[in-house]
């Protein structure tokens, strides 16, 4: 464990980003925050600080535990944070919608074909 070390090397040895340019990236564009703070990709970390870090859809709020910047598996480096259960919760229940409207768009069908037309037809004029 390291003293000191940079928040977009600490997201890519978390594998919250592939590379480390992805995080700089996202850091640079406020998609990453220090306790509700903007920050820049060199600010060092610290432990026990709480970020909130946007990926596409998904929003986590996780607190530092470790300052390894050296990345590991995904199993291992889980242990480099603690995500706030309120947190967990509004991602499930947030994929969980996403899943629902996923469905509903497939089950959705198209335009009448000339059959159903015909009939939309006759049912609406009324005529047999």
């Amino acid at each position: 464990m390291t003293d000191k070390v940079r928040i977009d090397k600490w997201l890519w040895a978390a594998r919250f980003f592939k590379t480390r340019a992805l995080a700089r990236d996202a850091i640079k564009g406020g998609k990453v925050q220090i306790d509700g703070h903007r920050v820049k990709p060199g600010r060092t970390l610290a432990a026990g600080d709480r970020l909130t870090i946007r990926r596409g859809e998904e929003e986590f709020q996780v607190t530092v535990t470790d300052l390894d910047e050296r990345r590991l598996s995904a199993a291992l480096a889980q242990g480099k944070y603690v995500e706030d259960p309120a947190s967990v919760a509004r991602r499930e229940s947030a994929a969980a919608q996403r899943e629902l409207d996923r469905q509903a768009r497939a089950e959705r069908q198209g335009r009448p074909d000339k059959r159903q037309r015909r009939q939309i037809v006759k049912f609406t004029t009324g005529s047999s």
